[in-house]
């Protein structure tokens, strides 16, 4: 007989042995330590036992639902109005029994018990408290198509996608800069600074970039303080075992809308690749959404190209 209960402290590295293994496609970082679970997960201020419930054979873990909540509009709390599903797993020989079916049940009851008027499958910003740096490589970006099981158990119970994230990637020992004289002028006025984190860092963003290894590329003008565009780095090394390279992620990037369309964007992309190059960075990603097709096109100018879809869900 299969038991349901909620998380106990005891429970962490039987819950990182099945994670490791699932196959949840090429987007999970895999032969993950429990450090580096608990650290992205369980340690979070607001981690709630009662919403990481847990399928059992025995003293066996066999499959867990993850819910939680994203954050406000300022990023300064949580907010209760809309759940996530953030994760939902099965072992492989436990499939087709309707233990992941009453597993996403219970999750779906936690998140409506505490107020969510609404219910999402698939983590993303702003709802994305969990996996950070676990699922989705750059960040978060609901459930991949590369992750096979997905879509046909959501469509099955209720969901519909809603929002379509595009899953990019750039070899780039590989990558060449792009044909411009625009670029090769941008470069010859503007430099590029290094922080920890951007200014004014929300607490949301603390909980989640907070925890990995980030930093904040800026690109300035040689004589003026003023910003023109800025893109978040954050390093992948827990996908070293998953892609067998060294990868950081691409987020966050933007421009000053005065200065949109002036090619800084693309000059900040390819200064910061340079620059992860000489830290011997071999792959980085991005997640932009589907419908952002200015930032996807920049991306490609400098040889990213599309690798998986991420898609998130809503119940019905």
């Amino acid at each position: 007989m299969i038991e349901y209960r909620t998380f106990r402290n005891a429970d962490p590295a039987r819950i990182v042995a099945l994670w490791n293994s699932c196959p949840l496609g090429r987007g999970a970082a895999t032969g993950v330590s429990v450090d580096a679970f608990e650290t992205l997960n369980f340690a979070q201020p607001y981690f709630d036992r009662a919403g990481l419930i847990l399928a059992l054979d025995g003293p066996e873990i066999i499959g867990f639902v993850h819910a939680g909540f994203g954050a406000n509009a300022d990023q300064s709390a949580l907010s209760y109005e809309s759940g996530v599903i953030c994760a939902i797993l099965v072992h492989p020989s436990y499939r087709r029994r309707g233990i992941g079916r009453e597993l996403l049940k219970r999750g779906e009851d936690y998140l409506r018990g505490k107020g969510a008027q609404s219910i999402y499958a698939g983590a993303a910003e702003p709802r994305d408290p969990f996996f950070f740096g676990l699922y989705g490589g750059s960040c978060p970006c609901g459930f991949l198509e590369s992750d096979p099981a997905a879509a046909p158990f959501l469509a099955a119970h209720g969901y519909e996608p809603v929002e379509r994230y595009t899953v990019l990637q750039c070899d780039l020992s590989k990558q060449r800069s792009p044909m411009s004289f625009r670029l090769v002028n941008v470069r010859r006025k503007i430099e590029l600074s290094i922080t920890s984190e951007p200014p004014n860092a929300s607490w949301y963003w603390g909980t989640r970039y907070g925890r990995l290894d980030t930093v904040e590329f800026t690109l300035r003008p040689k004589e003026s303080p003023n910003e023109l565009a800025e893109v978040t780095v954050v390093g992948l090394d827990l996908y070293m075992v998953s892609w067998q390279q060294r990868a950081v992620g691409l987020t966050n990037l933007r421009t000053q809308e005065a200065e949109l369309r002036k090619g800084y964007a693309q000059a900040l992309v390819m200064e910061a690749s340079r620059r992860l190059k000489d830290e011997l960075v071999t792959l980085a990603q991005a997640n932009p959404l589907e419908s952002n097709t200015a930032v996807i096109k920049l991306l490609e100018s400098c040889g990213f190209n599309r690798v998986d879809t991420g898609i998130v869900y809503r119940r019905k």
